[in-house]
């Protein structure tokens, strides 16, 4: 429409100029054509006046352009007075083509771009300002008003800013002044509904209406997870003091206090230091309970060697008050001992385990430790489908999930899994016949996890009375803890509180939950305590050296593999057209992903392809006899094997940010098993790929399909959508990843032992096409 509308006034003026052409005028009437050819000019000019700058990224002001409108309007008035006292002929055309161009350039453009830019200065603005003092100042109430005042020009008025002709000038408008408006706005929302409810509070808390306080106080709770950090906006400090200010003139009828972990996956190396964490959390919070949500085995060298015994002795020296199971706690359920490991665990622990989903009954190792009824008097050593634990006069009915996909990812054998929502709602009605109204839940099936199997979300929606949920298993860093408040139907239901404190024994999580005297969550607390800079407690650092020498001397020990020349990690210094694991095809990186490969189908045939970043990958190993410590160092980080399905277009987007830096360096660059990628690195970033093809069964290389969906193996990390990769975190959140829960190290280790031959030589895996 706007380019036939520039046609039509080209056209015009053409029109116009042929009529001066065709007409006899005589001298006397060049001052009169000049008047007409002066006006054009500064109709047009006053169109370049702000579209010219818009075009340098410069927003013409008003003050500038008012002097070029007035111009533009007297001399195009007086044309119009020259032309009807003229006796030219083709007067009305002559009209037509002045009176169209000065409304294309003029009264839809300079005009409408100046009221546009006088409203975006004169009061957006000084709204944004006066917000910005009033953040400055911590000065809620300022806030709050100037917040309203922004809404109401945003919903308003802003259709003003796109009333004018120019593209750019829109756009420059609109990114200067709307935009950061829109922002600002969004940001506040949450801060303000939150203030404005504080205020609320604090009115019926003035006038005596304790319990419609209490009402209003639970409505906030949910609102804080959703908060900007006080790093993005600081005055939230001081709004989070008047939240936790009015919390404090609410009696709660109880407050749990809960220590939790989850997945340590046998780095028993932290221990010192965690211990030293709980004990001062102890002192403050001295009735807190200890929890473990599942996988303290499987994962380092003290699992390997100990079985478990290094953990449980660490956990017991914590004073552990109950754990479930994790996947990873029946890995050895395979092997000729079958759960011996696990059976020895559970014996030497000080505490009970809760397990509500599990049935040990057809396995004869654990005849006599697994009681079906809930106990109100557990005794360690022994597994519960659920307990009760008295604190400060108050029971509190505590019950243990674990995924269902255990079945898949490890080697349960004869132990069972049932339905975890049923078993869940099962417990809850048989502590509610108890008269317990206060339910705790320690799973180990994910926070957001496969929702085609099971994970905390969904638990808290879908299950009627459960108040805290502990979790594991997707090794989630939830910093803050998570308020369902909706069930499964979208309606609104009493608080379930969600907690998870990542992995590798990183943090220590803490909860303080308050409820009222009919077992509601009322409000609640919590955080993660890294686990990083504490002292080392004494009497653990004794415990662990006991099995540290031992680890230390397996670390050196060979695994029986000689690789004939360095497995180079290169990285580039300086000069791109170097090799770098970052941005090339090496042999380590092929060995790596070949031993995913091998293992991801072992666990799921349809895996085609494994692919591991590059940032990943962070030592070499030289030539000689590989040791254990050698294949450790490669890959350090403690990460897992996943399976993806994935779209064919999700895949080649995927191979598109591996390239995106190339040929600088991306920590992010996938490495590949199971196929063979070729990309053309002189095309722009994001149009690199050139083909992604496959094995099939044949042994021929298959091209993957935009439309087909795959399954494909990576790590963990990755498949999270570590290094930028938001296409796999979308894949993830949508549930499509399964977390094997298999060291990415041991494959490795796996993989070494299995070759006959270290190669020596790389494959062509990933190959640049450019010409």
């Amino acid at each position: 429409m706007r380019n036939k509308k520039i046609k039509q006034t080209a056209v015009a003026a053409i029109v116009a100029t042929s009529l001066f052409s065709a007409s006899s005028i005589s001298f006397a009437s060049t001052s009169f054509q000049q008047v007409v050819d002066n006006a054009r000019k500064d109709i047009k000019q006053a169109s370049y006046s702000y579209n010219t700058p818009a075009q340098a990224g410069k927003l013409a002001t008003s003050k500038e352009l008012y002097p070029i409108l007035n111009k533009a309007k007297a001399n195009y008035q007086k044309a119009r007075n020259e032309i009807n006292k003229s006796n030219v002929k083709n007067k009305s055309a002559l009209l037509k083509s002045l009176d169209e161009l000065y409304a294309e350039r003029v009264t839809k453009g300079l005009i409408p771009y100046i009221d546009a830019y006088n409203y975006a200065d004169k009061y957006l603005t000084p709204i944004m300002k006066e917000i910005e003092a009033a953040e400055a100042g911590n000065d809620w109430e300022k806030i709050e008003k100037g917040y309203h005042k922004l809404s109401a020009q945003l919903k308003t008025r802003t259709a003003i800013l796109y009333r004018f002709t120019g593209r750019d000038a829109r756009h420059l408008l609109l990114t200067q002044y709307k935009d950061p408006a829109n922002e600002v706005r969004n940001e506040l929302m949450v801060p303000v509904t939150v203030y404005m409810k504080v205020k609320q509070a604090q009115a019926l808390l003035t006038a005596d209406k304790t319990e419609e306080a209490n009402k209003v106080i639970e409505t906030i709770q949910p609102l804080l997870d959703r908060l900007p950090s006080d790093k993005d906006l600081p005055a939230v400090k001081q709004l989070l003091e008047m939240v936790h200010a009015l919390a404090d003139h609410v009696d709660a009828d109880f407050t749990l206090s809960v220590m939790h972990v989850n997945d340590t996956h046998g780095h028993v190396e932290k221990g010192p230091k965690r211990v030293t964490a709980v004990k001062e959390y102890r002192t403050l919070h001295p009735d807190a309970l200890l929890v473990d949500a599942g996988d303290v085995l499987t994962g380092t060298l003290y699992f390997n060697e100990f079985k478990g015994q290094a953990d449980v002795e660490m956990m017991n020296l914590m004073n552990y008050d109950v754990m479930t199971f994790g996947n990873h706690e029946f890995d050895l359920g395979s092997s000729p001992e079958g759960h011996k490991a696990l059976k020895e665990f559970i014996e030497k622990s000080n505490f009970p385990f809760v397990s509500s989903n599990v049935d040990f009954s057809q396995d004869d190792l654990f005849n006599g430790l697994f009681n079906v009824k809930v106990s109100s008097d557990p005794k360690n050593g022994q597994i519960y489908s659920g307990i009760v634990k008295e604190i400060n006069g108050q029971k509190v009915g505590i019950f243990g999930l674990t995924t269902a996909e255990t079945e898949g990812i490890s080697s349960p054998e004869k132990v069972k899994f049932t339905d975890y929502i049923k078993a869940a709602q099962t417990m809850v009605d048989e502590f509610e016949k108890q008269g317990i109204n206060k339910v705790m839940a320690v799973t180990h099936i994910g926070y957001d996890d496969n929702p085609a199997v099971d994970n905390d979300l969904m638990l808290a929606a879908a299950v009627t009375g459960i108040d805290v949920i502990v979790g594991g298993h997707s090794h989630t860093q939830l910093d803050k803890p998570v308020i369902v408040n909706k069930d499964s139907k979208g309606v609104e239901k009493d608080p379930t509180v969600i907690v998870q404190a990542y992995q590798y024994s990183e943090f220590l999580g803490t909860l303080e939950v308050d409820f009222d005297k009919d077992g509601k969550v009322i409000a609640h607390e919590g955080a993660l305590i890294p686990i990083k800079d504490q002292k080392d407690d004494e009497e653990a650092l004794k415990l662990i050296e006991k099995y540290s020498t031992k680890v230390k001397e397996v670390e050196s020990k060979e695994i029986g593999v000689t690789t004939d020349k360095d497995l180079e990690n290169p990285r580039l210094s300086g000069d791109d057209s170097q090799s770098s694991v970052r941005k090339n095809e090496t042999i380590l990186g092929n060995i790596i992903t070949d031993g995913m490969l091998a293992k991801a189908k072992k666990y799921d045939a349809k895996v085609i392809m494994a692919l591991q970043n590059g940032g990943g990958i962070r030592s070499d190993i030289k030539a000689g006899p590989i040791t254990v410590g050698d294949v450790i160092t490669v890959l350090p980080f403690g990460n897992t094997l996943a399976t993806m399905e994935i779209s064919g277009a999700d895949l080649k987007a995927a191979f598109e940010i591996s390239f995106k830096s190339y040929p600088k360096e991306n920590g992010g660059f996938l490495h590949v098993a199971g196929g063979k990628v070729e990309f053309d690195s002189s095309k722009p970033a994001g149009e690199r790929v050139v083909s992604i093809k496959y094995f099939g069964a044949d042994g021929k290389l298959v091209d993957v399909k935009d439309t087909e969906t795959y399954v494909i193996a990576t790590n963990a990390f990755t498949a999270k959508g570590g290094d930028s990769y938001d296409v796999f975190e979308k894949i993830y959140k949508a549930g499509k990843v399964t977390d094997l829960g298999l060291s990415d190290w041991e494959n490795l280790r796996e993989q070494f032992e299995s070759l006959d031959k270290i190669p020596t030589e790389i494959e062509g895996r990933i190959v640049d096409v450019k010409k």
